[in-house]
């Protein structure tokens, strides 16, 4: 029991990583939107920099994939849920979660192997800035790759318990809006 204690938590950390990571990249955008600023007052030129806040878009976006899903901060057809008994219920998010784990998982499989063609032919940006593209397709990766083992840990839980481990608390606050 200890070892699924210690599993668990480290998912938890996990997925909480991927959202600090998250917040970083977008506070990256942040600091290059105002350099490109400081930049254009000054007369210089910071060539690339629409182009690196796009792939810190990116990055933030799939890092916080898990973080959100764990949140309740994903969209959830609640509506019907609620209709459901609890067999039933159990039933659907079963089947959601296999589908959507299912395509996490061919979708990480996919991004790999081009983050991999990209590496290999040293394909690099059409851009200004020139970056080796599996620079920026390596954290699609990795952030595809939490997403799939948090929806994967979402529906072995429910599996086994009956329910899912997403924040109740913020589910229940879409309600009414």
């Amino acid at each position: 029991m200890t070892a699924l204690r210690f599993f668990r938590s480290f998912l938890d950390r996990l997925y909480l990583a991927g959202g600090v990571i998250a917040a970083l990249f977008l506070i990256a955008i942040l600091v290059l939107i105002v350099l490109q600023m400081l930049a254009r007052w000054t007369g210089a030129i910071f060539p690339g920099a629409p182009d690196y806040a796009g792939y810190c878009m990116a990055a933030a976006s799939f890092f916080a994939f898990a973080h959100a899903l764990n949140r309740g901060a994903h969209i959830r057809v609640s509506i019907v849920l609620n209709a459901l008994g609890p067999t039933g219920r159990r039933v659907v998010e079963t089947w959601c979660f296999a589908i959507g784990s299912a395509l996490a998982w061919y979708f990480t499989w996919y991004a790999v192997k081009m983050a991999y063609w990209s590496w290999k032919f040293k394909d690099v940006s059409q851009g200004q800035d020139v970056t080796p593209l599996w620079i920026p397709q390596s954290a699609m990766v990795l952030g595809s790759v939490l997403f799939a083992i948090a929806l994967t840990d979402h529906l072995i839980h429910v599996l086994f318990s009956g329910n899912h481990r997403i924040d109740a608390d913020i589910v229940e606050q879409s309600h009414g809006e």
